[in-house]
């Protein structure tokens, strides 16, 4: 059996990709993630101490969740038994659950279950687990490319460790490329390939912090040239450019990347940066982001960030959604990127903002204002009788068009404009308006 085992080994290595035979073995071959996986930092220390839980390993493909499930399962010395949430059911995990109790009865050795892709797994599917990880019967390892406290259990995601994962940095990049033209056992040794500064800094910006994709792409570019080991070759900027396809944006139209791209531009126009809200605008849009959805976004940013700062803003971010509805992609993206420059630059008041939400506070939870009598309508029969509109005082009657009139009932301020932008004029008409129904205004002559 073992003599079988290796010749399957022995197949299989021929045939796999660069990016899996040079899979790093140790926590000194793996790059990137050092935030946890430092000297001294988090899953390191849970390791030294032999304390580790489960740990669901969360972020974008390529930076390493797989490579480090089996590290770990090494450093732990457990059994590893490993599944994929996309094609395995209830009747697989509890197979593995199975193996995993017997091993702990046999020889006291734990299980390690890498469930890749765990947000796969519905709601009871994942419940299947929630005990045996609990018992410590199983150490389970979850990978999953979305937002685990919106994909998986709730309970599930209590009794684990969460790690994400951050795009690696072209640096990063660059040294694990450079490792496999190096590597003769596991790399691209053999073949004496050498690559210049310029095609492995284009591989390092391409791969968009996918480890995975840029050792694709630099096995296709020496092989394409010497498929077996001979005359040194060099990898140069069009055989690069020639051995990876267009940049493949990551980017989920309903998880977290399109809230978390949303956010940013949000935050960008906020916070006056027109450089920002562009490039977040122009992700989404190449991403295939629904315009529709990001011109409601401007507009609502136009209302509750800018206000009546520049009430224009409002009009222009009207505009774009409206000429967005009429034309679409990817003409529209002229109008929506000219609103939020726009915005961006515009001068900033949330007071709009807070007054409604001060006075849908007070209309909720306090007590209810009367409608003062002369303010009640008057445009119906027997209005008159019910007292309707008596002492009200039309204000263009009354010098500066201001009345000394109440139109609330109680003493209270909802609008307090800033003096940024056009807000700046309104507060000081609200000066003089508020003075002027201080005074007994009489009537215009």
């Amino acid at each position: 059996m073992d003599l079988f085992q290796n010749q399957h080994r022995a197949a299989l290595a021929k045939v796999e990709p660069l990016a899996v035979r040079l899979r790093p073995q140790t926590f000194d071959e793996f790059v990137g993630q050092s935030h946890f996986l430092g000297q001294g930092k988090l899953l390191r220390r849970l390791l030294a101490a032999d304390r580790l839980s489960s740990a669901i390993l969360y972020g974008p493909p390529g930076t390493g969740k797989t490579t480090l499930a089996h590290i770990i399962s090494r450093e732990t010395k457990a059994a590893f038994e490993q599944l994929n949430a996309a094609a395995a059911g209830v009747k697989d995990v509890r197979e593995v659950i199975e193996r995993a109790r017997r091993r702990i009865e046999d020889s006291g050795q734990r299980t390690v279950l890498f469930l890749d892709e765990i947000h796969r797994f519905n709601r009871a599917q994942q419940d299947v687990l929630l005990g045996d990880v609990e018992s410590g019967v199983l150490i389970l390892i979850g990978a999953t490319t979305e937002n685990p406290f919106f994909s998986v259990n709730s309970p599930l995601v209590s009794r684990s460790q969460i790690f994400q994962f951050e795009p690696l940095n072209e640096d990063d990049i660059k040294s694990v490329m450079r490792r496999a033209l190096a590597d003769t056992e596991r790399g691209l040794g053999a073949h004496r390939a050498t690559i210049t500064d310029e095609a492995l800094n284009f591989l390092a910006t391409t791969s968009d912090g996918d480890a995975r994709r840029a050792l694709t792409a630099l096995e296709i570019a020496v092989l394409s040239q010497s498929p077996k080991p001979g005359p040194p070759v060099t990898v140069d900027l069009t055989v690069a450019q020639e051995s990876i396809q267009r940049k493949a944006i990551v980017y989920d139209g309903t998880g977290d990347e399109h809230y978390d791209a949303a956010s940013a531009l949000i935050k960008s126009m906020r916070g006056s940066d027109p450089d920002a809200a562009i490039y977040w605008l122009a992700r989404m849009l190449e991403a295939g982001e629904d315009p529709r959805f990001l011109a409601r976004r401007i507009a609502i940013c136009a209302a509750e960030d800018i206000g009546n700062a520049d009430p224009m803003a409002l009009v222009l971010a009207n505009a774009a959604a409206q000429i967005t509805l009429l034309v679409g992609m990817p003409e529209c993206q002229l109008p929506l990127a000219q609103a939020a420059i726009y915005l961006a630059c515009a001068p900033k008041s949330n007071a709009a903002t807070l007054a409604i939400g001060a006075a849908a506070a007070d209309v909720k939870e306090g007590r209810t204002i009367p409608i003062p009598r002369h303010l009640r309508d008057t445009h119906y029969q027997g209005a008159k009788k019910l007292g309707a509109g008596q002492g009200y005082q039309y204000p263009h009657d009354h010098k500066g068009g201001i009345a000394n009139q109440d139109y609330l009932g109680v003493d209270k301020t909802y609008y307090t404009p800033t003096d940024r932008g056009h807000e700046k004029q309104m507060a000081e008409y609200l000066a003089k308006f508020k003075k002027l129904r201080a005074t007994e205004s009489e009537p215009e002559a």
